[in-house]
């Protein structure tokens, strides 16, 4: 660019624009590179007249914007991703020859993207729904996506009954709502109507479809995968992907005013935790068996709506996921990541899993719809980060084509690396298996049983998390106006645990029970408990990764608090200083501390516990604003620990707490902030 063009910020007389050397990479300009003079007005014939139609600049800068929005996904629409690294724990070529797998402490880059399924883009983060758990690997190999959920099954068998389960689960068509939820009577309605779908209706009520946080989550493939080693041997796998920092929720109630509250809150989440270096981690585990086993489980390990007890076979990690980083802009990476099922790289194989046949059917078509043609692939978030060779060409948004005059396979032209072969010694090998029958529609069998997992995993949890199921299907049936559909729930659910049943049935004023629904396998007992289906189980011994939200006033005691936010800090968890005003608080040593929130902005609902550092000359005035009494209310109603000073009592009394004080109120003067945060890492007081 010559210097004549290169701008210093200055206006001259006359409004013209002086051009210096040292601004050349700020200067605005058009797509085509063309410099930019004026981007804040139109031209126009004279100063009041019609804009021209020759103003290109601003015919670029609308035609652009006009066109901004590409079409958001039928599912998953609502997501946030991140950067980061998959690290191998050791050579696994025993169980697969997958590049990634062979080198002890290698690591491949990743891109890890989380979702909710039914809602639409602009929907809340911590609606009741599955959460997508995608990841893309960037091997040496080829691009490998592990495409699955923070749910280890599925509503459905056969991906032919995928759409209807989407059309059923989405906002209602005549009326466009709800939306991101299943509180309506179309879901149920075809709930009810498949009992395949009950095993899945009993994690989606739990307090699994609504996590805390994305880094807070398991993840798992959902499918029975192939591992095959260089010797052409094969074993079934299931992937986990299991946080580093232990499995947490939140309570139905304390979901839905986070909402209110901050509808972002699982992206913040992972973008403050990363952005302040606390960099999320999960391990990835795989379930390795063979056909043997296959054969003698109580169920078909091709059917999606079952899993395998971890007690029957452990999860052996292989490697840990770190992320990072942030993207550099949401659209471009987040938005226009295209995972799919088909994508995976040799080492591993599909089996016969009719949801993931159809799955590996239908994520390309989607793709290739969403992002405009075949060349999706040349997207910098979705290409390779190996050499690609090929004689793909053409088409919409092409942005690199073959070299060479060669675009055509078989040829006689010398061979090089614009002009590449197949390659059978180290190409992608399908597994051999033996097929043979007649062609039908139809569904194994096998696939019959649909309650009796239902039933382990509710055996699997804790009385409390029991109860959250059974208020669940409560709060979501009594939003259905049809009798008969609620009705229908309640006979599937007695084929599960009648004290359920009952207990939902009650909740609805349902005055006599229906008839059990015909089973087409009766329902086994004899499954066992598996303390891996349970979050309360599996919770962290430690309050690492969380937050706690301290609400304090002025003249605070500065030892109080100076303790612990250190004490916390330590921990290696967040801590947020909500206070009457922005501004925040003047301590009684007369320091200033800013504050993160205000109080009627930052309830108690955004925080894993909270503290109350008040000041005795303050603390009838902060009792009487109606959001503290909120705070200190809704933390006690979710469960969680209270930090309290003696200060804080005439806010506890305001809010009629004083004869309900238990074990999770924990005082200051009885304990020091290091015993404190000890108790804090139990996450919630359940006993309340």
């Amino acid at each position: 660019m010559s210097e004549s063009f290169k701008y210093d910020g200055q206006k001259g007389h006359g409004g013209e624009v002086h051009q210096t050397p040292e601004a050349a990479d700020q200067i605005m300009t058009t797509a085509q590179g063309c410099p930019v003079h004026d981007d804040q007005n139109s031209l126009k014939a004279g100063k009041h007249g019609p804009t021209l139609l020759e103003d290109h600049i601003m015919r670029e800068k609308i035609f652009h914007f006009d066109h901004e929005r590409i079409p958001e996904r039928v599912v998953h629409a609502r997501g946030y991703g991140a950067h980061g690294y998959f690290e191998t724990y050791d050579n696994f070529s025993d169980l697969t020859c997958a590049d990634l797998f062979q080198r002890k402490g290698e690591q491949t880059p990743v891109f890890t993207r989380f979702s909710t399924v039914a809602g639409n883009m602009g929907s809340p983060d911590v609606a009741r729904d599955v959460r997508g758990f995608a990841v893309k690997f960037y091997t040496k190999e080829g691009n490998w996506d592990l495409v699955g959920n923070n749910i280890p099954v599925f509503f459905i068998q056969d991906a032919m009954k995928f759409p209807d389960l989407i059309h059923a689960a989405k906002q209602e068509p005549d009326r466009g709502f709800p939306q991101a939820q299943t509180a309506h009577d179309n879901f149920w309605d075809f709930a009810s109507l498949s009992p395949e779908s009950v095993h899945m209706l009993m994690w989606a009520m739990s307090d699994r479809a609504i996590p805390r946080s994305y880094r807070f989550m398991e993840g798992f493939g959902v499918h029975t995968f192939k591992f095959v080693n260089s010797a052409g041997e094969e074993k079934y796998v299931k992937f986990h992907w299991k946080p580093k920092s232990g499995l947490q929720s939140v309570v139905w109630n304390e979901a839905l005013k986070i909402n209110g509250a901050d509808p972002d809150f699982h992206r913040r989440d992972l973008w403050n935790a990363i952005e302040s270096g606390d960099y999320p981690e999960w391990e990835l585990g795989v379930q390795v068996f063979d056909q043997s086993f296959a054969d003698q489980f109580e169920f078909d390990v091709f059917d999606s709506t079952k899993l395998i007890p971890e007690e029957q076979v452990p999860v052996q990690k292989i490697g840990k996921m770190v992320l990072n980083r942030m993207v550099d802009n949401f659209f471009a990476e987040t938005e226009q990541v295209a995972f799919c099922t088909q994508n995976i790289v040799p080492g591993i194989d599909f089996t016969p899993d009719p949801l993931l046949q159809g799955r590996n059917f239908s994520y390309l078509d989607t793709q290739t719809k969403r992002l405009g043609g075949p060349n999706f692939t040349h997207i910098p978030i979705n290409a390779p980060q190996c050499p690609m060779r090929h004689f793909q060409q053409d088409g919409h948004m092409a942005m690199h084509n073959p070299k060479g005059r060669v675009n055509y396979e078989p040829n006689s032209w010398p061979r090089d690396e614009y002009n590449p072969r197949a390659c059978p010694a180290h190409g992608y090998k399908s597994s051999s298996e033996a097929i043979e029958g007649d062609k039908l529609r139809y569904r194994s069998e096998t696939f019959a049983d649909h309650y009796s997992q239902a039933l382990q995993f509710y055996k699997s949890q804790t009385p409390v998390e029991q109860l959250h199921i059974q208020d669940a299907f409560v709060f979501e049936l009594s939003k259905v106006q049809t009798p008969a559909i609620r009705e229908r729930v309640v006979s599937h659910l007695l084929n599960v645990d009648e004290a359920l049943a009952k207990g939902v049935a009650e909740g609805l004023g349902l005055t006599t029970l229906p008839q059990k629904a015909e089973a087409a396998m009766e329902t086994r007992t004899d499954l066992k408990p598996s303390d891996a289906l349970s979050i309360i189980k599996n919770a962290p011994e430690s309050f690492k990764g969380r937050k706690l939200g301290i609400f304090c006033c002025d003249g605070a005691d500065d030892d109080v608090l100076e303790s612990l936010i250190n004490s916390i800090r330590a921990e290696g968890a967040m801590v947020e200083i909500v206070a009457p005003t922005i501004y925040g608080i003047t301590t009684r040593d007369g320091k200033r501390i800013e504050g993160q929130q205000k109080i009627d902005g930052g309830p108690s609902v955004l925080y894993d516990a909270v503290a109350l550092v008040l000041a005795k000359e303050k603390a009838d005035e902060v009792a009487a604003i109606p959001q503290a009494k909120d705070f200190v209310t809704d933390a006690h109603a979710h469960s969680k620990f209270i930090i309290y000073n003696e200060e804080a009592m005439p806010l506890i009394k305001e809010a009629n707490l004083e004869d309900k004080m238990d074990a999770g109120y924990l005082s200051t003067l009885k304990a020091d902030s290091d015993a404190i945060v000890r108790q804090l890492r139990a996450l919630r007081f359940w006993e309340r």
